[in-house]
């Protein structure tokens, strides 16, 4: 055997090994035979550099060091999922679905660890790329920390499509932990305050090296890509586990309901048992084509659902109420606690959401209150052990006026919250405003963050976000924290705003209720902000998903004459306010005013582009057929109960070559 045939022995026989370890929990070989057959490989290795390879088990050890982490965007977006936290709920999910889809719905039922989210990008079966989820569009490449992971297959085994996404959760078990922390006192430092953290923490460590020495495991669920050979949830975790990956045995196919209940009262008693922390049960429709069929909301796929086990909860005391001032001038109450331990953090404040919620509550200050951290990321105060108020108790006086600027406060009839009416005055207010100017999914303004846009408004250096386009290298050197390099960053980021797309300008503008959705539908229609600008609430509101309220928000917005200067002033910088002309290349209005169906599988095209086509030609897409359907587009294994529908309404059904004619 040769040098090169030794070595690629030796790195086999090594992975071999890893793989029994981390990821079948199976030991095949004693750690001191594994350390002495890696020491002959590193050696092998460093007399050999031309035999290097950077998936070798050598590599894990890590020693590359990251300064920044590069922001790298998901070909395929990374989801939210929604929350349920009653049978009721789940079987409210499961009307909602079999309205939009035939046939019977299988369920797969997964556990849902509490870990950093990942996605890891192989191709030809060699790990590319892992970023973490960030905001779901975009996150941060950690690849170098994800290959230190050892149950993280570096090289995939058997048969496998050539590209494909996994999704999956960094968790820390809690023997690893409850270790680490035994380290970190020996030594007299703090202990860490959970798993779930600590393993999100290590993803940004930025020597790899380190993260190495932590026991991380990578715990995957989810297959994201096309043509990946499987039909159906579980054949993908199936699939997974063939080629090399961690998938939890606890996942688990059903076929209705009342089997999903079984499975969660299940784990919700047998999940103390396991190694790692878990929060719930990930409740997913198991055929991939119905769940093509039901896609997604703006935030959510359609077909999974989260339940969530009962939430943790503990009594302190509430020492005072403070009121925050948001970017639209809404005043949030929260309440101050006596530090607690709740659910493996230190809770310190909670919100009150409303003088509504207060009044409900009759919650005072000295209250001994009950706090909980469920699915919310903020605790919430669910209520009051009343044998423990003081006698000298007092109820709690909403304030009238803002705590910032000192305007008094008005609430509109039907509003839930109070507000300061102070738009262009009152500080916090015009630093939130700015700050959702430049977030990720709006302005994206990098090298420009939270903390400096409040420097800036504090300085007088910006009064209003297109102030930032005057805005000069001398300016910002002198902040704190400001170098050289980091105002030469920002002024860079500034300018290359100027080419985000109108509709993310539409959203950055911070009109309320003008989300991302409302925003895009608003830039489809309009095509321009003069064109918003003039448009009356009558018109707005037959703008499709338009309402009365969103309509009033935009008039109210664009009668401000300060608002209209500040528009003009981003015109003049050259901010994108107009759809550009390469975005209209293909658009038309020919659908316009129609509301069309997808159903079945297609052969030509995929289901998000046919549903392009119909939005870029003026149609509306809808997940259900009714009266007010306008055609179907129809591809094989239509389901029954659709056709029937169709029939009896009468629907057009179109394949997928008579609509694209119909376009032509």
């Amino acid at each position: 055997m040769n040098i090169e045939e030794q070595i690629q022995s030796l790195r086999e026989e090594l992975s071999l090994h890893n793989y029994n370890y981390y990821v079948l929990d199976n030991t095949t070989i004693s750690d001191f035979d594994f350390d002495i057959k890696l020491k002959e490989l590193q050696d092998l290795e460093a007399k050999h550099p031309e035999f290097f390879d950077i998936n070798s088990p050598t590599q894990r050890v890590g020693g590359a060091v990251t300064k920044n982490f590069e922001t790298v965007a998901h070909e395929f977006r990374m989801y939210s999922l929604d929350n349920s936290y009653s049978k009721e709920d789940l079987l409210d999910w499961e009307t909602r679905i079999k309205k939009m889809i035939d046939g019977h719905i299988q369920y797969t039922c997964e556990l849902k660890y509490d870990g950093a989210s990942i996605s890891l990008t192989y191709e030809n079966g060699i790990l590319m790329r892992a970023v973490t989820r960030g905001d779901g569009f975009q996150g941060d490449n950690v690849t170098a920390n994800v290959k230190t992971i050892k149950s993280v297959p570096l090289k995939l085994k058997g048969y496998y499509p050539e590209k494909f996404d996994i999704r999956g959760e960094i968790v820390l078990p809690f023997e690893g932990f409850n270790k680490m922390n035994e380290e970190r006192v020996e030594i007299g430092e703090e202990p860490y305050r959970n798993p779930r953290n600590t393993a999100s923490g290590s993803l940004k460590l930025q020597d790899s090296a380190e993260v190495a020495k932590r026991p991380l495991e990578c715990l995957l669920y989810n297959l994201t890509g096309s043509s990946l050979g499987v039909n159906s949830q579980f054949d993908g975790l199936e699939k997974a586990r063939e080629w090399g990956f961690k998938v939890p045995n606890a996942a688990k196919l059903v076929d209705s309901i009342d089997e999903v209940l079984e499975f969660i009262d299940y784990w919700n008693v047998h999940r103390h048992e396991l190694p790692y922390e878990t929060d719930g049960v990930v409740i997913k429709v198991n055929n991939l084509q119905q769940q093509e069929e039901l896609g997604y909301t703006a935030k959510a796929p359609r077909w999974a659902m989260a339940y969530k086990f009962k939430a943790e909860q503990v009594s302190t005391k509430l020492n005072s109420i403070t009121y925050q001032v948001g970017r639209t001038g809404a005043i949030t109450p929260v309440a101050n606690l006596e530090p607690v331990e709740l659910a493996g953090t230190t809770v310190k404040r909670a919100s009150l959401h409303n003088a509504d919620q207060i009044e409900k509550l009759d919650i005072r200050v000295g209250d001994e209150v009950y706090v909980e951290k469920g699915g919310e990321i903020i605790p919430k105060i669910l209520g009051i052990d009343l044998s423990k108020r003081p006698s000298n108790s007092q109820p709690t006086q909403y304030i009238t006026h803002c705590p910032e600027c000192e305007t008094e406060l008005v609430r509109q009839e039907g509003e839930a919250q109070h507000y300061c009416p102070n738009y262009n005055g009152c500080k916090p207010q015009i630093i939130g405003r700015i700050q959702h100017f430049i977030s990720r999914k709006a302005m994206d303004i990098e090298g420009l963050g939270g903390e400096t846009v409040a420097l800036l408004v504090n300085e007088g250096l910006i009064t209003n976000y297109s102030d930032l386009y005057e805005l000069t290298k001398d300016q910002v050197i002198p902040l704190e924290r400001m170098a050289e390099k980091s105002a030469d960053n920002l002024i860079q980021g500034i300018e290359q705003s100027k080419n985000i797309p109108f509709e993310r300008v539409l959203y950055a503008l911070g009109i309320r209720y003008v989300g991302e959705t409302v925003a895009k539908k608003l830039a489809k229609h309009y095509k321009s902000i003069d064109a918003i600008a003039e448009a009356s609430e009558e018109a707005l509101v037959n703008v499709d998903e338009i309402g009365v309220k969103i309509a009033e928000s935009v008039r109210a917005f664009f009668s401000s004459e300060e608002n209209i200067t500040i528009i003009n002033r981003l015109k003049a910088f050259g901010v994108q306010l107009e759809i550009s002309a390469e975005q209209l290349i293909g658009q038309t209005d020919i659908l316009k005013g129609q509301s069309i169906v997808i159903s079945g599988v297609f052969e030509s095209l995929s289901r998000d582009e046919l549903k392009k086509l119909i939005e870029d030609n003026g149609g509306k897409v809808s997940s259900s057929i009714s009266s007010k359907t306008s055609f179907i587009v129809a591809g094989d294994n239509m389901g029954p109960s659709k056709m029937k529908k169709a029939e009896d309404l009468n629907i057009e059904l179109l394949s997928e070559y008579e609509f694209l004619q119909k376009l032509s």
